[in-house]
């Protein structure tokens, strides 16, 4: 259902579909939070929250109460790389509440959980960038289509943000460009 002028018309189905995208983007750096803390729990929470509502659960207070965890969590690891994957749980559990404003800075809740994911396995391999270009290129094949449909309603990712933000634009103009999804 469209909305006020400036809003996006965004489905409960679509916020699955972005959600399971990002739990997907994020669970393939997972292991390099819990190689550093094994005892932490709180972003593999925040990821099964992320897919019980990506596979119909509710979009309540215990999915965003596991995406703050994830969050704190990312703020008591001892490594950069361990930061990212810990921020990058925390992103897919909060992709839920993707807001439908046309607003450059929504495209944070669709990529960013891939975009930490990219820059916790570029840290992890020394800083290496193509690293992080070749996990972008991974989550690419993961979109489906209605990603790439809800991605394409909102304006292209904004500028700044350093390295992370390069790996969103990155990953956003890679979606964008896409006409199929294989």
């Amino acid at each position: 259902m469209a909305g006020e002028e400036g809003e996006i018309a965004l489905s409960r189905q679509d916020l699955r579909e972005v959600t399971a995208f990002a739990a997907a983007c994020a669970e393939t750096v997972l292991e390099v939070f819990e190689g550093d803390h094994p005892d932490d729990a709180r972003p593999r929470d925040a990821l099964g929250a992320a897919w019980e509502f990506a596979r119909g659960g509710e979009r309540g207070k215990a999915l965003r109460d596991t995406a703050w965890a994830a969050l704190k969590a990312a703020k008591s690891a001892d490594t950069t790389a361990a930061r990212e994957a810990a921020r990058a749980a925390m992103t897919a559990a909060g992709a839920a509440y993707l807001h439908p404003l046309a607003k450059a800075t929504q495209v944070k809740h669709i990529l960013g959980a891939g975009a930490h994911a990219a820059r916790a396995a570029e840290l992890v391999a020394d800083d290496d960038r193509s690293v992080g270009i070749d996990h972008l290129e991974r989550m690419v094949r993961r979109a489906t289509p209605t990603v790439v449909d809800v991605l394409k309603r909102f304006p292209t990712a904004p500028s700044g943000g350093g390295r992370l933000g390069e790996l969103i634009r990155m990953l956003d103009a890679d979606l964008r460009s896409l006409t199929h999804v294989n």
